[in-house]
């Protein structure tokens, strides 16, 4: 079984850890109601994706 031959330092892990951060998402436009969306997501306002309407939402 494989076991740390010596203790890992604080230094060390949390040098590894500075890359554990939560990002804020990317956002882009919708373009047909301009709100912002995740990236190739339906708009879940409007139902379009790719210049068409793909979901019919209810208003």
């Amino acid at each position: 079984m494989a076991v740390p031959k010596k203790k890992t330092s604080k230094s060390k892990g949390r040098m590894r850890a500075a890359h554990h951060a939560v990002k804020a998402p990317n956002l882009s436009t919708c373009s047909n109601c301009q709100e912002p969306i995740m990236p190739h997501r339906v708009c879940p306002k409007c139902g379009w994706y790719d210049g068409r309407e793909v979901v019919s939402v209810e208003e």
